[in-house]
């Protein structure tokens, strides 16, 4: 899935806060974005889905800092919550997608993401065959809308912003030289 997908799937997940602590509303969104993002943070240092997608270790501190949060709700309690709820999140929701190869849509690779205490990876399941297939933008698309209405500013920014490079993206996917992808590999 693209990164804005994820990012939009963090985005639902604070959406609560409009209702029950608009207060903290920005504040739980721009982390559970900022959550969202992280873990393709390791398309830039190491090896992608597995050096900072953690599909089971970052349960632990979302589960610990939600529970704190809850019982102190605050900026960064609720922040810190967000962050690690939305970075796990993706990191379960990439083994729905296509596996990490430079060509995704050829579904050659069998790693979808890595499963760390069991040292080994979990498949794809390819519901969204590749990052930025046009499901995945439908998907990102469809994810944004309630963002979209319930926040406003710089949040709402994100939001459209995200969209507009979720639809450019997905209209280059195919066409992006494999050149520039191995430097991200």
């Amino acid at each position: 899935m693209m990164v804005t997908t994820h990012a939009a799937i963090g985005l639902l997940l604070a959406l609560p806060l409009v209702a029950v602590a608009p207060e903290l509303a920005a504040v739980g969104a721009l982390a559970a974005v900022a959550g969202g993002v992280f873990p393709d943070l390791d398309l830039l240092v190491g090896v992608h889905r597995r050096t900072l997608h953690f599909p089971a270790y970052y349960w632990l501190p979302a589960l610990s800092a939600s529970a704190l949060a809850l019982a102190r709700p605050g900026p960064a309690t609720v922040a810190v919550a967000l962050f690690f709820l939305s970075a796990a999140v993706h990191s379960v929701s990439d083994a729905f997608g296509g596996g990490p190869e430079l060509r995704p849509w050829e579904a050659t690779s069998d790693e979808g993401v890595y499963l760390h205490p069991k040292d080994r990876w979990i498949p794809p399941k390819r519901w969204i065959r590749y990052d930025g297939a046009p499901e995945d933008l439908l998907l990102a698309a469809a994810l944004s809308i309630p963002a979209l209405f319930a926040f406003d500013g710089v949040v709402r920014s994100i939001v459209v912003v995200g969209l507009v490079i979720s639809a450019a993206y997905a209209a280059v996917r195919k066409r992006i030289p494999e050149e520039l992808l191995e430097r991200f590999q």
